[in-house]
C-alpha cells in the first residue's frame, strides 16, 4: 500500500479517510511510497486545524428538484465528524484542499455568519422561506462547542421569526434547546437526526467523531421532550453493510420520540467513491466486493449516478425492495406522516438602530 505525504508525517488516529487523494484542480500531484522506514506508532497524531473565513454572503441558493428547500446556510466548511461516506467531501477541492483527510482536519469557520445573515434578512426585498442548515457539513460538529457560530445564527433566526430546518448527527444540538423550543412553539423549526446504524463498532469506524448511535437516540428524546419535532433520517443506507438495520433504526427512533422518518441511499460522488472503497477494503475486506457490487447495481452499473430523481433513491430491483421495506415499516410505526410546512407569516424584521418608531 502507498501512503500519501500526510500519512507519512502523521498518524491518522480517529479518522475515516486513509489518505489525501489529489485535488482535481491541481496540475501536479505528489505521492510517497512506503520504503520500509514508515513506523506508524512513532508519528504524531494528525490534529484538527481551524482557519477563519469572513464571508460577504451567507445564504446559498439552489434549484435542485431533489431538494425540498431552495436556500441554506453553512457555518463551517469541512467537517470533523469525518464520515467516510460524506457527499460533501468533494467541496473541499474548491478550496485547494483534499476531500480526504483535509476535509476532516482542515476546517474553515465563518465567524461573521450570524452578522451577515442579519444583514441579508434585513434587506427589504428578502422573501422568507425555510432555511436549511446542515445540508453540506454538520453545524454541530465538535468545533461548534467553542465557536458557537450555529447558536449565533439561531439567535438571528429567532429574532426574525424565520423558519429553519436543521440536519445533524451532533448531540450538541441539545445545548440550543432553549432557542429551538421557543421557535418550535411558533411552528418555525424542525430537526432531522441522522442515524446510520445501531452498531457502535460500525459507527465508530465509518463516522469516527460522531456521537455513537445510542447518544443520538437520546438527543432525539431530549428534543422531543422540549416540543421540537424530530425526523429520523436512516441515511445513508449502505447496501450489504447497514441496510439490514433499516427497520430496527426506525423502531429505535420511534421509541425515542421521532415523529417522522426518511431514508436516502448511499451516494458516492467524485472522490468519495475511491475514499469509500479504500475504507471498505481496510475495515470490511470480506464484504467489500459485495457492497460495491450492490452499490453499482443501484446506480446503473456505476459507482454513482448523479441524475436528478435517481441519485438519492437508486434504481433497480434492490432499490424498489428497500423503498417498500421503508414504506411498510414507517407506516407500521406511524412515521410516514408529512410534517406541516414551517410558518413564514410570522417573519418580521426586528427594529434596527436608527429606525423611526412606529406611530400609534
Amino acid at each position: 500500500m502507498t501512503h500519501d505525504l500526510t500519512l507519512r508525517s502523521h498518524r491518522a488516529k480517529g479518522r475515516a479517510a486513509l489518505g489525501n487523494p489529489a485535488v482535481r484542480f491541481d496540475r501536479l500531484a505528489a505521492e510517497a511510497v512506503d520504503d520500509g522506514w514508515y513506523q506508524d506508532d512513532d508519528l504524531p497524531v494528525l490534529r484538527t486545524s481551524v482557519s477563519e473565513e469572513m464571508i460577504g454572503k451567507v445564504i446559498t441558493r439552489n434549484t435542485s428538484p431533489d431538494l425540498s428547500f431552495d436556500r441554506s446556510v453553512n457555518p463551517y466548511r469541512g467537517c470533523e465528524h469525518g464520515c467516510i461516506y460524506c457527499f460533501a467531501r468533494p467541496s473541499h477541492a474548491f478550496l485547494g484542499l483534499s476531500p480526504g483527510l483535509d476535509f476532516e482536519t482542515k476546517l474553515i469557520a465563518r465567524p461573521n455568519a450570524a452578522e451577515q445573515l442579519r444583514k441579508e434578512l434585513s434587506n427589504p426585498r428578502y422573501q422568507p422561506a425555510t432555511i436549511a442548515i446542515g445540508t453540506n457539513t454538520d453545524p454541530y460538529q465538535p468545533i461548534e462547542k467553542e465557536r458557537r457560530i450555529m447558536r449565533a445564527v439561531l439567535e438571528v433566526l429567532r429574532d426574525f421569526n424565520h423558519p429553519v430546518a436543521i440536519v445533524t448527527k451532533g448531540t450538541l444540538i441539545a445545548r440550543d434547546c432553549d432557542i429551538l423550543a421557543d421557535m418550535a412553539a411558533k411552528g418555525l423549526v424542525r430537526v432531522g437526526v441522522s442515524v446510520t446504524t445501531l452498531d457502535p463498532a460500525i459507527s465508530r469506524a465509518m463516522e469516527p467523531r460522531v456521537p455513537l448511535p445510542a447518544a443520538r437516540l437520546r438527543v432525539i428524546r431530549t428534543l422531543t421532550d422540549a416540543g421540537i419535532p424530530v425526523r429520523v433520517m436512516a441515511s445513508p443506507l449502505i447496501p450489504a453493510l447497514t441496510d439490514h438495520e433499516l427497520e430496527a433504526i426506525l423502531e429505535a427512533a420511534q421509541g425515542a420520540g421521532a415523529v417522522a422518518a426518511s431514508c436516502i441511499m448511499l451516494r458516492l460522488p467524485r472522490e468519495v467513491a475511491g475514499l469509500f472503497q479504500d475504507w471498505l477494503e481496510a475495515h470490511f475486506p470480506d464484504r467489500a466486493a459485495r457492497v460495491m457490487g450492490r452499490v453499482r447495481a443501484l446506480h446503473g452499473g456505476r459507482d454513482y449516478d448523479p441524475e436528478f430523481g435517481k441519485r438519492m433513491t437508486g434504481q433497480g430491483v434492490w432499490a424498489k425492495i428497500t423503498q417498500e421495506r421503508f414504506k411498510v415499516a414507517a407506516a407500521r410505526l406511524g412515521l410516514d406522516r408529512t410534517l406541516p410546512p414551517l410558518r413564514t407569516d410570522l417573519f418580521a424584521r426586528p427594529p434596527q438602530k436608527g429606525d423611526q418608531l412606529a406611530l400609534f
